[in-house]
């Protein structure tokens, strides 16, 4: 130990506590380890941080912040925590307990669904505000999975009569009639992730139910052309997809007493070449619309696995224009 260097203990109440804050094999510890400089110690119950006054600052607020979840009963992940650690080198750590502080909802198995960024906070706090909402950014943001999370707990709480989820079925015109089936399965393959998140949050037998009374409804966008939405809570999925037209057309579906959640990643087109996509559009046309909220996500709001962000700041890098000297 050098004369810069200083030392701080944190100790666990009891074995309990520790394994419930360092995780399996002291996952914790590893990612602390390999984000910074200063030295992580165990003895018993007690971890010592060794190394200069700002990481051992930080990476004791990281453990104290996460002891305190715990003791609410919140278990972290790995994720959870690669992101207290995020917080902390931006000197936002102070935020991470608000984020567990609420549940957004309780999926059909009583597991409580909260979000776990601070840009997830803001998007669910825009969605309750205002009656469409834009969702913008990289894969694994939750997007679409939170959306899906408040629509079913306002059909619950009978704040809208029904759930209607949609996505542009884009190689619809030129692939799907050489698939078998009715239409129905021809579609089915696009609204796959739908169908998954829902699931997930109601229940199978209980989404199954539901749509046979007419109060969930999935379908391809195509559908919508012609209908007004009342008391709906309508999600608009991989709207990067759609074209100007069709947005245009899904927007002016809004009827009274209904929210719209359009989601998108503009990094992930698959329209024609030469076609624009309506997300880019609509960006562009209504952000200046207040009563319209525009949230966009970065890849520090991904909670999937680690390397997902990875490989998402890969892309961006690589796509960056070069300078030659």
């Amino acid at each position: 130990m050098t004369k810069d260097e200083v030392v701080r203990k944190w100790a666990f109440a009891n074995n309990d506590e520790a394994i419930a804050v360092l995780g399996p094999n002291d996952a914790l510890l590893g990612l602390l380890d390999d984000a910074y400089e200063a030295k992580v110690t165990t003895r018993g119950t007690e971890v010592s941080f060794t190394g200069t006054e700002s990481e051992t600052d930080q990476m004791y607020a990281i453990v104290r912040a996460i002891t305190q979840l715990s003791q609410l009963g919140v278990h972290l992940s790995e994720g959870d925590y690669r992101y207290a650690i995020d917080l902390a080198k931006r000197g936002t750590l102070d935020e991470m307990a608000s984020l567990y502080a609420a549940e957004v909802a309780t999926t059909y198995k009583g597991k409580p669904v909260r979000v776990k960024t601070l840009g997830q906070r803001q998007y669910v706090e825009a969605i309750r505000k205002h009656d469409i909402v834009f969702g913008v950014g990289p894969a694994g943001t939750g997007k679409t999975y939170l959306a899906v999370a408040m629509a079913v707990m306002a059909l619950k709480k009978g704040e809208v009569k029904r759930i209607l989820l949609t996505r542009p079925a884009v190689e619809a015109g030129e692939n799907l009639g050489f698939l078998p089936g009715d239409l129905q399965e021809k579609v089915d393959p696009y609204l796959r992730p739908l169908y998954d998140a829902l699931n997930d949050v109601y229940g199978l037998e209980q989404v199954q139910r539901a749509r046979e009374r007419g109060n969930i409804e999935i379908a391809p966008l195509a559908y919508m052309r012609g209908r007004t939405l009342d008391d709906s809570f309508v999600i608009l999925d991989e709207a990067q997809n759609t074209t100007p037209e069709q947005m245009k057309m899904f927007l002016t579906r809004l009827g009274f007493g209904s929210k719209m959640v359009i989601t998108g990643d503009v990094t992930q087109i698959d329209l024609p070449t030469g076609r624009q996509s309506g997300l880019i559009e609509a960006t562009r046309i209504l952000r200046d619309i207040p009563e319209i909220a525009f949230h966009f996500f970065t890849e520090q709001d991904v909670v999937r696995h680690h390397l997902v962000r990875k490989i998402i700041e890969a892309y961006e890098g690589a796509n960056q224009p070069q300078v030659y000297v």
